[in-house]
């Protein structure tokens, strides 16, 4: 039972630190946790993915996380609001997993209420 209390403590922690990170963002931008941090299956190797959606982000993905200072250990994947909706509608894994089992740390575009 003790092992399942820390793995929960860990799992809110983590929470807690990217909620953080991308309240300092100084743009609108709505911040998605996704994957095993988000679904509760995370090991001892498993990244901080963060879904970053926003229409500040330009140029090819590269030049957008160029822009972005993400702590160590966390996986931003930075796209653009028409970005999200094309994979929406292309039932995209990333975007249903979003949705789906993410956790919103930031809904300045209102994500989820997107469906």
């Amino acid at each position: 039972m003790e092992v399942i209390k820390q793995r929960e403590r860990k799992r809110i922690e983590i929470i807690k630190a990217a909620r953080k990170w991308v309240t300092d963002l100084n743009f609108r931008v709505s911040a998605i946790l996704i994957g095993s941090y988000a679904r509760g299956d995370f090991n001892l190797w498993s990244d901080v993915d963060i879904l970053l959606i926003s229409d500040t982000f330009k140029g090819n993905p590269l030049d957008r996380l160029k822009t972005l200072d993400p702590p160590a250990g966390f996986q931003i994947i930075p796209i653009s609001m028409e970005e999200f909706k094309i994979l929406l509608r292309r039932k995209d894994i990333l975007a249903e997993e979003a949705l789906r089992h993410g956790v919103i740390l930031r809904d300045d575009l209102q994500i989820g209420t997107t469906s």
